[in-house]
């Protein structure tokens, strides 16, 4: 991953949205992401997010298929 990938454009969707998307998929049908620091997680997630705190998510984007649509909040 290089720089100037920061700066690519990403979809982004309002929270409606997701929770349709979430709603109208199947667990494992997706990858959901949250980025937040362990010590918010463990005050509440969306049940099957995994953890990956922002600032791991170079090193660890291996963890995610990348045939999946990915969330990350």
């Amino acid at each position: 991953m290089g720089v100037l990938d920061y700066f690519r454009p990403v979809s982004s969707l309002p929270p409606e949205k997701v929770r349709l998307f979430l709603d109208e998929k199947k667990p494992g049908e997706f990858n959901l992401v949250d980025v937040r620091q362990p010590q918010e997680y463990e005050s509440g997630h969306l049940p099957g997010a995994k953890l990956i705190p922002v600032g791991e998510l170079e090193s660890r984007l291996k963890e995610l298929d990348p045939k999946k649509p990915t969330i990350t909040y």
